[in-house]
């Protein structure tokens, strides 16, 4: 019996050491860098996006998605409660809004649909995070290389549809698009109040666009 108890005890203990050394976070925001490796003719536009970064600001249900790069910036604000949002879009002096349904939002990400991560068991020190190396599978049998861990958790998992169902939070990861692959890397977490301000809808400004009209572009 004796015996017994200790074990419990230190179960216990086990289990409330990690509870304690992990973070949650509801309120705050994630900065990434981004790095851009390509073998594009073109190297002026990866220089453009090489040293952008995005930052995703989460409050409760809300989320606000921004990449800041030479050639403009492009947020995505998406409120999970009504699975609604919009995509802004500001190039060139050329401000765009795209309004997503729900619906919209779903024919969004559908790549994303079904993905797995499986983990390769291999582990790395990522920004000052104990993280797991895991192999992104896709439904079209693409692949990426995600590095995630346990020590935060983010309340609102819809902020990233790609990492709905990844057991941990991405720190760095890897996205390929047609001969450029950028790397994203956590720089920071903040975990003080984000504004309201940043989940508001701009009232003027852009030309709106429907998911659809935008499409069809």
């Amino acid at each position: 019996m004796k015996i017994y108890k200790t074990i419990l005890l230190s179960i216990c203990v086990f289990t409330s050491l990690i509870s304690f050394a992990q973070k949650n976070l509801t309120e705050g925001s994630l900065v990434y860098n981004i790095s851009v490796e390509t073998g594009s003719p073109q190297p002026k536009m990866a220089d453009m996006l090489d040293g952008a970064t995005t930052t995703v600001y989460l409050k409760g249900n809300q989320s606000r998605s921004e990449m800041i790069s030479g050639l403009g910036s492009e947020a995505t604000i998406y409120n999970a409660s009504t699975k609604s949002g919009v995509i802004l879009k500001d190039y060139s002096g050329q401000k765009l809004m795209i309004t997503l349904t729900p619906k919209d939002w779903e024919k969004n990400n559908t790549k994303y649909d079904g993905i797995t991560f499986e983990n390769t068991g291999e582990t790395a020190q990522i920004a000052g995070f104990n993280c797991q190396k895991a192999i992104a599978k896709l439904k079209d049998g693409s692949t990426f290389t995600v590095y995630y861990t346990k020590e935060v958790t983010v309340t609102n998992k819809d902020y990233d549809y790609q990492f709905k169902t990844l057991p941990g939070l991405a720190v760095q990861y890897e996205m390929q698009n047609g001969k450029m692959k950028f790397k994203f890397t956590l720089a920071k977490i903040n975990y003080g109040p984000v504004p309201a301000s940043k989940f508001e809808i701009p009232k003027s400004g852009y030309r709106v666009l429907t998911y659809e009209e935008a499409k069809s572009k």
